[in-house]
């Protein structure tokens, strides 16, 4: 027995009818069906056997939906030995076509006409024929061909049966799936989270786009891709966009927000405009690969030993006593190397002066939580050979890729002590009141 639930004739949202039908094949009938199977599964080699059972498949699949739409036919006109009153009567049958794994099937499709009180009648679309021919499947795996690397061009290649392939029509599925993606990304309330850190980082599409990134972690250390904004670089213009556009979808937080940067200016006024008393950490991994680029490689080993030293210690003295270390290293050897050293500031100790547990400090000292979501990313990315500046195809692509990569995140190392960093953050103005 199967349960089938329709709507009512004419698409109305009415309540949910049930009703339940047997299969009309009788048991000897089911019983040869599948003996011809195995006989047939005999006589094929193996690279065939599956394309045999999904031609049973198939065969048995259409079989069905035909006893369902018998089965509507029979609950709104009733039996055909004994038709009920209703104003439902049966048309006769003509051929139809319905869906099966996307591609087209021939079924015959019966007919019922509904009389109208002026005595006229008109036909009534079964609704058990109208899900059967339902192309959502089939967008759905257009969609997935597309985002795996296949061009719209190539689409009806590899489905020559089904309907709606043609290169115009992917692409305009496409650009309507991609604008859901951008919806879906930007229309997340960012007001009902309770903040804790802002980590912010630029990706390079193309020779002429850049991507801004925004990436939240929460008071229970999960992460949330926020929203990016798109433009020649990471000029202060686009990182104000970028900025303006989350604060406005609610992100705010009671204490001082804590933000990590790979060393951008632009960045770093856009979001002290922002959040004036924010506390900025500058990405100490992106200033030992800056260091390393103007040192000689027999020098990279003390120079990694050292950052990794920083990148271990707790507190602000200990801190303090490494970074001398590093100024003693650099200074006598590159001029270049020791100035870019001082060029961050307070900025490259700014955790370690919240004297919190160093277990933050692996997430915490780096843009490394968006770097991981960025090299998914690009593996999506990869697969597009031109971004048109002139169209969304970039913010399609890179909000797909960037909810890809957030179906992976996990919670940061270190996230049970967050409690004493939103302490550490709160400090400051706690005092002054």
């Amino acid at each position: 027995m199967l349960k089938v639930e329709r709507w009512s004739p004419g698409g109305q949202n009415l309540p949910f009818e049930t009703f339940q039908f047997s299969s009309v094949a009788a048991d000897g009938e089911t019983i040869m069906n599948e003996v011809n199977l195995l006989e047939s599964l005999g006589q094929v080699s193996a690279s065939e056997t599956g394309q045999v059972f999904r031609d049973f498949l198939r065969g048995h699949v259409r079989e069905m939906i035909c006893e369902v739409m018998a089965a509507e036919v029979t609950d709104l006109c009733g039996p055909k030995h004994a038709p009920s009153p209703s104003d439902h009567y049966r048309a006769g049958s003509s051929s139809g076509r319905v869906l099966y794994e996307g591609e087209r099937e021939e079924v015959v499709r019966p007919r019922v006409r509904q009389k109208s009180s002026d005595g006229r009648s008109h036909e009534v679309e079964l609704s058990t024929y109208r899900a059967a021919r339902d192309p959502g499947q089939l967008q759905a795996q257009i969609v997935q061909a597309i985002v795996s690397g296949v061009s719209s061009r190539s689409v009806q290649e590899i489905k020559p049966n089904s309907p709606g392939v043609k290169k115009s029509n992917v692409s305009r599925l496409w650009q309507e799936v991609g604008s859901k993606f951008i919806e879906q990304l930007r229309g997340k309330d960012l007001s009902s989270i309770t903040w804790c850190a802002l980590v912010i980082d630029g990706i390079r599409l193309s020779k002429d786009q850049t991507a801004v990134v925004a990436l939240g972690i929460d008071s229970e250390g999960r992460k949330h891709v926020l929203d990016f904004a798109l433009g020649s670089s990471e000029n202060l213009e686009v990182s104000r966009e970028l900025m303006s556009r989350i604060v406005k979808r609610g992100f705010t937080c009671e204490h001082r927000l804590y933000v990590v940067l790979d060393g951008s200016d632009a960045l770093r006024d856009a979001v002290v405009e922002f959040f004036a008393d924010a506390v900025i950490q500058r990405c100490l991994v992106h200033k030992e690969r800056n260091i390393k680029g103007k040192l000689s490689k027999r020098h990279w080993g003390e120079l990694s030993r050292l950052f990794t030293r920083l990148r271990s210690v707790q507190g602000i003295e200990a801190a303090e006593e490494v970074f001398g270390e590093l100024r003693a290293f650099l200074e006598p050897l590159n001029a270049e190397a020791h100035r870019s050293l001082h060029e961050a500031g307070e900025d490259l100790l700014a955790l370690h002066r919240l004297n919190v547990p160093n277990t933050l400090h692996r997430c915490l000292l780096s843009t490394n939580a968006i770097e991981n979501s960025f090299r998914t990313t690009r593996r999506k990315l990869d697969r597009v050979t031109r971004f048109r500046a002139e169209t969304d195809q970039a913010s399609r692509w890179l909000s797909y890729a960037l909810l890809e990569a957030e179906k992976g995140f996990r919670r940061i190392t270190g996230c049970k002590s967050l409690p004493h960093l939103l302490e550490a953050l709160a400090r400051p103005e706690s005092t002054t009141s």
